[in-house]
């Protein structure tokens, strides 16, 4: 049971990007390979606060097609946490969906019911969005062949399913969007966590509304 803080601003679209799987490894005497099961539990506790304080949709960083120059070890780890963040978030009240370069041999087949479609269980609370083997060049590549004009680039991209990002919280202390959404962030406001995802605390998320409440949401107008 989650006791909820009272806000009067909640974004419906929250951005993820779960860094400093590999750093937190090293800290615990671990391989960097090792780092990457330990965010799993974290990012299903995340989606339940998300649930319970209203957000309506939740987009996870899950793994870009950059991140495949890795070591095969540390492909493997990322791709299996990804799988299992995926199935453990299956059968509850999420719409899940797995967007990515399907084609690759990167995107893991135990993920081909959700690639780029999404499929909604229960009662459906939270619209719940893994990018799985991602690159902002994939997203953009079908607008110059859909001749799609700058008016209408929501619509012609591979993740136009995927609305605006009202805010993004990133950890690991860096500050860089690294190609996430390149669309749908840029008017996202920017929250920054020193910690490592590992290390995932619900006050984290908390600060983050918090720090939401003053955000002055203009959208440049």
């Amino acid at each position: 049971m989650i006791q909820t803080e009272k806000f009067k601003r909640v974004p419906e679209h929250i951005g993820i990007i779960p860094d400093g799987n590999r750093r937190w490894a090293l800290d615990h005497e671990l391989e960097k390979h090792e780092g990457y099961a330990h965010g799993v539990d974290p990012g299903m506790r995340l989606v339940e606060l998300c649930a319970a304080y209203g957000v309506k949709e939740a987009t996870f960083y899950a793994f870009t097609v950059d991140n495949t120059k890795r070591a095969q070890t540390q492909i493997q780890a990322y791709t299996q946490a990804c799988i299992n963040a995926v199935q453990a978030a299956a059968n509850l009240d999420y719409n899940i969906m797995a967007l990515g370069n399907r084609d690759s041999k990167f995107f893991p087949p135990e993920l081909y019911d959700y690639a780029n479609t999404r499929v909604s269980y229960g009662k459906g609370v939270l619209n719940l969005n893994f990018l799985v083997n991602y690159s902002w060049k994939w997203d953009l590549s079908q607008l110059g062949e859909a001749g799609v004009s700058a008016a209408n680039v929501e619509k012609g991209i591979a993740s136009r399913d995927i609305p605006r990002m009202d805010m993004i919280i990133r950890w690991g202390g860096r500050r860089r969007l690294s190609g996430f959404l390149p669309v749908q962030s840029v008017y996202s406001d920017f929250y920054v966590v020193e910690d490592y995802w590992p290390d995932f605390k619900d006050e984290h998320f908390l600060d983050a509304l918090r720090w939401y409440q003053d955000c002055d949401v203009t959208l440049g107008g």
